[in-house]
């Protein structure tokens, strides 16, 4: 068992750079991202990037850590995650590793399965059956011999339901009820995992609000100076935001449709990250008002006694 981390997820604007900082001026500790989009250099006001000022002086690893024309996956980011908590630890601090893509919060935590390598042939007739039948009629196949995966994949979403299939074909084995039994293991680190959700109405609201700031702190100009620099094949261009921007710049949404797309979008995103966390195991979603940080400032305390660190009374 390595040493303790403190971890705060949760949906999109719920509040974790907030509470994530909170922290770590309460217990002397430094943040680590795990946020798909903010380890990208440039993506800055799309992925909500916190600030130097924001900051105030908390180091916060793992953002602005790879170009946007580089690949990143659960298991590279694990490896960097890991390098950042231990450089912590050794200098006495407290990790709090902040942020909101579920998939490599696992990654992290407990480790992901061990899968086989890609088959090529195998792929390449499923790609040809989803063109040929379309990702719907597949997923109703993965239905019958993979329904944990099935209920967690979007009936269009081709690559998912491809990637389950062929793990089906090549070991015999249902990929979900893999990932189950992998996620019941040891975990890599003790960890306090706090997961952040508002109310319906409340989180509308903040993302509405986000959406509009993000907006008139310049998203479109940045999109734009970035789409000058970089592929548009690359992988951030298609994260929430910089994808309904981009339809924008490219004539496809116009200007008083764009603002309201990317809140719609970032809606539904949380709908997908609010799923992920309800069925991790040992993760119990919190929902918060404004004023409800506290009881999360205590149990992380709590956490913190328990684990035999020494850090200062919390603020």
């Amino acid at each position: 068992m390595k040493a303790p981390i403190l971890v705060v997820a949760g949906v999109t604007a719920s509040g974790k750079t907030g509470l994530a900082l909170r922290l770590a001026r309460a217990f002397d500790g430094e943040l680590v991202g795990a946020d798909s989009v903010q380890v990208y250099r440039g993506f800055d006001i799309g992925s909500a990037k916190p600030t130097p000022a924001e900051l105030d002086g908390i180091p916060h690893h793992l953002i602005d850590v790879v170009e946007p024309t580089e690949s990143i996956d659960a298991a590279h980011y694990a490896r960097l995650a890991d390098a950042a908590i231990d450089a912590i630890h050794a200098r006495g601090k407290l990790p709090v590793v902040v942020g909101g893509t579920g998939l490599w919060l696992r990654a992290l935590v407990r480790g992901l399965v061990a899968l086989p390598e890609p088959d090529l042939a195998v792929r390449e007739a499923l790609d040809a059956r989803v063109s040929s039948e379309g990702a719907p009629a597949l997923h109703v196949e993965l239905a019958k011999v993979d329904p944990i995966a099935a209920a967690k994949i979007h009936p269009n979403d081709a690559l998912r339901i491809v990637r389950a299939l062929e793990v089906f074909a090549q070991t015999g084995q249902p990929l979900g009820a893999m990932r189950e039994a992998h996620a019941l293991g040891a975990p890599r680190y003790l960890t306090h995992f706090i997961a952040l959700d508002r109310p319906r109405d409340v989180l509308r609201a903040r993302i509405e609000s986000r959406t509009r700031a993000m907006f008139a702190a310049g998203l479109i100009d940045e999109v734009a100076s970035l789409r000058a620099r970089w592929s548009p094949d690359a992988r951030a261009f298609g994260s929430v935001g910089y994808r309904e921007v981009a339809m924008h710049l490219d004539g496809k949404l116009r200007r008083d449709e764009v603002e309201l797309e990317v809140a719609r979008s970032t809606w539904v995103y949380t709908r997908r990250q609010r799923t992920w966390f309800q069925s991790e195991p040992g993760v119990q979603m919190r929902l918060v008002m404004e004023d409800e940080m506290q009881p999360h400032i205590a149990s992380a305390r709590t956490f913190i006694e328990a684990s035999g660190l020494a850090q200062p009374n919390a603020k």
